[in-house]
């Protein structure tokens, strides 16, 4: 797993914000049925934000995460996995998410990220103009390749998601996919991950480049997988200027 129980995303809470959320219920068009979590701010920007967790699921962290965005005016979609497998219920810290990680398929992640950005755009009264997805470990993956879905997004934003390789499902690699890329790309990775190497990183790096897919990949140094947290203070810095990234990234591609 990516981060620990208690792990909370390592962004301080803007004072005096206000931020309103829920946790709706999503159809996507094959049917599945699956949980969410809704943060919107008080002063919509026109940015929004799906967020894929790693492979727990929809948790605390993630469910944080999403306010962190709405503080910044960025309206943001936490979403589940599993409703296939394990239905819209509440989940205890001893859920099992192994199997279900088994039982999920690229082809219903496809349509539950779908679901998610039509939510948002016009399915949750906001009328967003500006659709990011960011995700974590797998879901870092899995961002990258929402760019293939053909969503109009305005950009993707993956945290240490595998480039290359086999994933732990049917998710094709994003360095094959830079083809099908339909938007900017920002890739953040960590220098010090054991589980992929710079090598890896450089790869994907390079085909988006040939692919022409404006991109930003980037390495924070000494920086482990799963460093974005709240408890890793030693790469504090790194977490800063990471979150610094993904701000100016929005600002930068969001719709005028």
């Amino acid at each position: 797993m990516c981060f620990d129980l208690d792990s909370s995303p390592p962004i301080r809470p803007v004072a005096g914000s206000s931020v309103e959320h829920d946790s709706p219920t999503l159809h996507a068009a094959d049917g599945n049925v699956f949980r969410a979590f809704h943060a919107r701010p008080a002063e919509r920007t026109g940015a929004a934000i799906v967020i894929l967790p790693d492979v727990r699921g929809l948790h605390h962290y993630y469910e944080e995460l999403a306010i962190r965005f709405a503080e910044v005016g960025v309206e943001a979609v936490a979403i589940d996995y599993f409703g296939r497998t394990a239905g819209v219920g509440p989940r205890g810290d001893d859920f099992d998410y192994g199997p279900h990680v088994a039982e999920t398929t690229w082809a219903g992640l496809s349509a539950d990220i779908a679901a998610a950005a039509k939510y948002l755009r016009d399915g949750a009264g906001s009328a967003s103009k500006s659709i990011f997805v960011t995700g974590f470990c797998m879901g870092g993956r899995s961002a990258f390749l929402s760019a293939t879905l053909g969503l109009g997004l305005s950009g993707v934003i993956g945290f240490y998601g595998w480039p290359g390789g086999p994933g732990r499902n049917d998710t094709p690699a994003p360095t094959e996919m830079v083809g099908r890329f339909e938007c900017p790309v920002l890739g953040i990775f960590g220098g010090a991950d054991q589980g992929i190497p710079i090598a890896v990183v450089q790869q994907f790096r390079d085909a988006l480049t040939a692919a022409g897919v404006q991109n930003e990949v980037v390495v924070e140094p000494d920086a482990p997988h799963s460093f974005f947290d709240r408890k890793q203070t030693d790469f504090q810095a790194q977490s800063d200027d990471a979150w610094a990234r993904v701000r100016k990234f929005i600002e930068a591609n969001a719709a005028a």
